[in-house]
C-alpha cells in the first residue's frame, strides 16, 4: 500500500507564489485585495470622474469647482446620513427633500419675523435654526407613526408625508420664495475657509464623524443592522424593533430638517422648492456608497464618498454644458447601476 505523501513532497498549490520570492507575486495580486474594500473603489471611481470632467473642461479641476461641489455636498450628506440609518434597518424614505423645504421655509418666516421685530441677528439665526430643526422632527415623527402603529410600509408612508409636506410649503408660501433675514446669514454661509470650506459644510462634516462612530461603534448602530438583517430575529434577541424604528426615522427628519436650514443659509432665503428632487439624490449617495435597500448592509464612509460622486456629476453636468433638465436622468441612472451591482454581487457571494 503507497504511502502518504510527506510535508515535504506535497506539490505546491499553482496559483501560491514560492516563498521568500516576492519578485514572483504578480501585479493583480498586490491590487486584488483593494478591489475587494468598497470604500478603496468609490475612492478610484471619484478620482476617475474628476480626471473625467476636468480633462472636458479644466474649469472643473480648481479650488472653486470644488469649495461649490462641497457646499452642494453639506445638505445632500445630512439627508444622506439620516437615509443611511434608515435605509440599513430595512426602510426608506421619501419624504427628506420635501421636509428640507418645509423646514427651510419655517427658517425663513421665522426669521424675517424676528428681523423686521428688531431681533439681534444672533436671535434670529439661533431661532431659525431650532424652528427648522423641530419642523423636520415633527415630520420624522408623523413618518414614525405612520410605520411602526399605522403599520403602513415605509414606502407608502413616506410617500404620502412627501406630497403633504411639498403641498404645505406650497400653500404657505405661494409658490414664492421668503427673503428679508438678517443680513449675516450669506455672510455665514458664503464665507470660505483655506478657500474650500464653508461654516455648513464643517458642521456636516463634524455631524457625519459623529453619526459614523454611532452606527458603527455603538448599541444603537448595531440594533439598526440587527433589525435590517433579521427584524424577527431581532424581536427574539429582545430588542424593542418599534421603539427603535421611531428614533430612526425621527432621526432621518432631523437631518432633512437641518438640511433645509444649511439650504437657506447658503441661498439667503427660502424656496418651496428647494427640497425638490433632493429625495432621489439622497437615496441614490447612500445606495451608491454600498448601503443595500433591503437592509442589514451599509456603512457610512460609503455614503460620504457615495454624497460626493452624486454631487461631483451633478457639477461636472453643468461645467461641460448638459442642460439640468438631464440631472434627474442620471441620477436615476445611477440609482439603477448601483442596484444592478449589488443585485451581481449578492449572486456571485451566494454561488460562492
Amino acid at each position: 500500500m503507497p504511502s502518504e505523501p510527506t510535508l515535504s513532497e506535497t506539490p505546491a498549490r499553482p496559483d501560491t507564489p514560492p516563498a521568500g520570492n516576492p519578485a514572483s507575486v504578480s501585479l493583480w495580486d498586490r491590487v486584488k485585495p483593494l478591489t475587494r474594500n468598497q470604500t478603496t473603489m468609490l475612492l478610484l471611481v471619484f478620482v476617475a470622474m474628476i480626471a473625467f470632467f476636468s480633462a472636458i473642461n479644466p474649469r472643473f479641476f480648481s479650488t472653486a469647482a470644488f469649495g461649490n461641489i462641497l457646499q452642494d455636498w453639506a445638505p445632500i450628506m445630512l439627508l444622506a446620513v439620516g437615509q443611511t440609518f434608515v435605509i440599513i434597518s430595512g426602510g426608506i424614505d421619501l419624504s427628506v427633500g420635501s421636509t428640507l423645504g418645509l423646514s427651510g421655509i419655517a427658517c425663513a418666516l421665522t426669521m424675517r419675523a424676528l428681523n423686521g421685530g428688531g431681533q439681534s441677528a444672533t436671535v434670529c439665526i439661533l431661532a431659525g435654526l431650532v424652528v427648522g430643526a423641530l419642523v423636520g422632527l415633527a415630520v420624522g415623527a408623523v413618518n414614525a407613526f405612520l410605520v411602526t402603529k399605522v403599520r403602513l410600509a415605509p414606502f407608502i408612508a413616506t410617500l404620502a408625508t412627501m406630497g403633504a409636506a411639498a403641498g404645505f410649503t406650497l400653500v404657505v408660501t405661494g409658490g414664492t420664495q421668503i427673503a428679508e433675514g438678517p443680513k449675516e446669514v450669506i455672510l455665514i454661509g458664503s464665507t470660505t475657509y483655506l478657500s474650500l470650506f464653508t461654516v455648513p459644510v464643517l458642521v456636516v462634516i463634524l455631524v457625519t464623524a459623529i453619526a459614523s462612530v454611532y452606527l458603527h461603534r455603538s448599541r444603537f448602530g448595531r440594533w439598526t443592522y440587527a433589525i435590517g438583517s433579521n427584524g424577527f430575529a431581532a424581536r427574539g434577541a429582545g430588542i424593542n424593533v418599534q421603539r427603535h424604528l421611531v428614533k430612526l426615522y425621527v432621526l432621518c427628519g432631523l437631518t432633512a430638517g437641518l438640511a433645509g436650514v444649511l439650504v437657506y443659509f447658503r441661498l439667503g432665503s427660502g424656496s418651496p422648492t428647494s427640497g425638490t428632487g433632493n429625495e432621489l439624490t439622497a437615496i441614490a449617495a447612500v445606495v451608491i456608497g454600498g448601503t443595500s435597500l433591503t437592509g442589514g448592509l451599509g456603512r457610512m464612509t460609503g455614503t460620504v464618498v457615495g454624497a460626493l460622486i452624486i454631487t461631483s456629476v451633478l457639477s461636472g453636468l453643468i461645467i461641460i454644458g448638459v442642460e439640468p433638465n438631464w440631472q434627474q436622468v442620471v441620477v436615476g441612472g445611477l440609482i439603477a447601476l448601483a442596484v444592478g451591482i449589488q443585485g451581481i454581487g449578492s449572486s456571485v457571494r451566494r454561488q460562492v
